[in-house]
């Protein structure tokens, strides 16, 4: 793994590399891009990296949290051109609040259990953030669902929750019959309201039961695009194209690629 010397002048070259294509002699692309360009490719880069866990592709990860790992330094560097901050108040920041919070590991607190240390966590939490809202802090660029994920997180980390995915389960159905009643009213705004519902419950039983919703829904998305690729080939085997077979054509043929389990 190296030693804290060799990683520290490891990552004091990324450093100095960043400073170099900011300056006047560096890269004109590099110094044209601001915090809000680069917040982009961050957001990219992480996604990116969360699809090479979500594959197990360690080769990939360990190119795509490079990637992350220079969007951060890019834009600790436009702040410090700003006088705003720089990498080593970034660093100083999340070191100081890692051992803060952790007073098990580092203030001889003594702890008993996963649930002692979660419970001590938000206590830290809280008492850093007097003062600000509740929900303040919630990224509002991150996608819906994953909001929801930690919209109900944050809720329960002070013992409003479901007791099990069993009990949210129920909500879930409670939802999908409200959503039923409002289509049949043809009340559109109701329709839209209730979808919002049952999505959020949605997301609530996925917490629940471990998994986070918006890593969930990437995967499902991946499988069905990867079956619909199948799909189409299954057509084409039978003399079909998609947009000339009827629905039935394709229902049987998408029957047939899941039972070949795929």
């Amino acid at each position: 793994m190296g030693s804290g010397s060799e990683i520290g002048r490891r990552f004091e070259r990324l450093v100095e590399i960043l400073a170099t294509l900011r300056s006047e002699k560096g890269c004109p692309w590099d110094r044209e891009q601001d915090e809000r360009s680069i917040a982009n490719y961050f957001l990219e880069e992480v996604f990116e990296a969360t699809d090479a866990v979500a594959a197990a592709d360690a080769t990939s990860l360990q190119e795509e949290l490079g990637d992350v790992m220079m969007e951060v330094v890019f834009l600790a560097r436009i702040y410090a051109e700003k006088g705003r901050f720089t990498i080593s108040d970034v660093l100083d920041g999340i070191v100081n609040k890692m051992i803060r919070r952790h007073p098990h590991v580092f203030a001889g607190q003594n702890v008993s259990s996963c649930r002692e240390v979660v419970s001590s966590w938000q206590e830290h939490k809280a008492a850093e953030k007097q003062g600000r809202a509740l929900f303040d802090g919630l990224p509002r660029s991150a996608p819906a669902l994953l909001q929801a994920f930690e919209v109900g997180q944050k809720a329960a980390a002070y013992g409003f929750d479901w007791g099990s995915p069993f009990s949210v389960l129920e909500k879930v159905q409670e939802e999908l019959g409200e959503l039923g009643n409002a289509l049949q009213e043809g009340d559109e705004k109701k329709v839209q309201e209730e979808i919002g519902d049952l999505l959020f419950a949605a997301a609530s039983l996925s917490r629940l039961a471990g998994h986070n919703p918006e890593l969930a829904l990437r995967a499902a998305n991946e499988k069905f695009k990867e079956r619909f690729l199948r799909l189409e080939k299954e057509l084409l085997r039978r003399g079909k194209k998609l947009g000339s077979a009827t629905l039935e054509e394709m229902e049987e043929a998408w029957d047939r690629v899941k039972g070949r389990g795929l």
